[in-house]
């Protein structure tokens, strides 16, 4: 018969137990425990794989695949109380372009747009006698030379310190005319965008813009805009400020539809240098700038505000100047003959358009570290 402690010894038990503890029937009685834990310890895993396995399984069947369209419009039109085929087709064509996300819209009719075009260069002036402000009103042929005249006049008459790009609501979708826009900018020969039409670059010369350049964009930069940003921020030429733009820049095909109208298709993505595409998601800016949409385009279309047009407290807080007291209205107010009124100074306009303002603040600050003055 084998000692208790030497029994112990050859089963290992641990912790040790007392000699008379671990003999066969102990060590059988472990050996069971931990059979009918494992046994437990499997079931358990068992059950909640199957429960996982049920979980999925009810997941999907919560999620059933989408019904066929036709289907739908059939109910619709058959069913719901004052629907007619116009309204239903409508409702169907709207919600359909709306959900592919500017990959596919109807063209604007052509009589229209030669009609009303769009200027080049709506607006252009210097801020502070330092920061040149340029408008692009529309992305197409001839943009590169009005923006190169417009930065030599501006500077003609002030000692630019940097450039501010306006990007925001910019119509047109010409990406050759948005690469040569970034050329100006560029003095070596950089790989800028392809628009399936191979890949363009920027050409070597020694009279480009040396001038910081911050391009201002929001949701209503699209196509041609939209890639002139993305191609900015992607040779290092300029930093872009504002809100995610639209996602529409893509190489469009038109088709022809039986009413007249036009269906533009996204066929391709714009590429950048890089081969990476101009994301259709939107463009993220490099500093963004949250202001209500409303607001935004009031400021806009008014860039300054006083208290004559609507300034208020919030947007225009260096409006109004204490009027101005001479020593003599002092005088005759102290002997009680009159009140002293003085003469106020005009109104200072103030800047209302919040990106605008954080853009000449970038380039006047950018200056300053590089030992500019203002």
């Amino acid at each position: 018969r084998m000692p208790a402690a030497t029994a112990c010894n050859k089963l290992r038990c641990t912790p040790p137990r007392p000699p008379g503890n671990c003999g066969v029937a102990g060590a059988a009685g472990g050996g069971n425990n931990r059979g009918m834990r494992n046994a437990r310890w499997m079931a358990g895993a068992l059950v909640l794989g199957l429960a996982l396995v049920g979980g999925s399984g009810s997941a999907r069947a919560a999620e059933p695949a989408m019904p066929d369209f036709n289907e739908v419009r059939r109910v619709v039109r058959e069913q719901l109380a004052g629907a007619t085929d116009e309204s239903v087709n409508r409702a169907a064509v709207e919600g359909f372009l709306h959900a592919l996300g500017g990959r596919v819209a109807l063209a604007a009719p052509a009589e229209l747009a030669a009609t009303n075009p769009v200027p080049l260069l709506p607006r252009q002036q210097v801020f502070d006698g330092t920061v040149g402000y340029v408008r692009v009103g529309r992305v197409a042929t001839g943009l590169a030379d009005a923006v190169a005249a417009a930065a030599q006049e501006l500077a003609a008459s002030n000692k630019l310190g940097g450039l501010v790009l306006d990007l925001r609501f910019a119509a047109g979708a010409d990406y050759a005319a948005a690469a040569a826009t970034v050329d100006l900018f560029l003095a070596r020969e950089v790989p800028l965008l392809n628009a399936g039409q191979g890949l363009v670059s920027s050409k070597t010369k020694t009279n480009a813009l040396r001038l910081p350049v911050v391009a201002l964009v929001n949701g209503s930069t699209a196509e041609g805009a939209e890639a002139l940003a993305a191609v900015l921020r992607k040779t290092g030429a300029g930093l872009v400020l504002g809100s995610r733009t639209a996602g529409r820049a893509a190489v469009m095909r038109e088709f022809p539809l039986s009413n007249g109208q036009t269906l533009r298709v996204a066929v391709a993505p714009i590429l950048l240098g890089d081969a990476k595409p101009v994301p259709l998601t939107g463009l993220e800016p490099d500093i963004e700038v949250v202001v209500k949409a409303e607001d935004e385009r009031a400021a806009f279309e008014e860039p300054f505000v006083t208290a004559a047009n609507g300034g208020s407290a919030t947007n225009a807080v260096r409006v109004a100047r204490r009027p101005r007291v001479s020593e003599a209205d002092l005088v005759r107010e102290r002997r009680g003959e009159t009140a002293a009124r003085g003469k106020t100074e005009p109104e200072t306009p103030v800047l209302a358009d919040v990106a605008l303002g954080r853009a000449i603040d970038l380039l006047k600050g950018l200056a300053v570290v590089r030992g500019g003055r203002f």
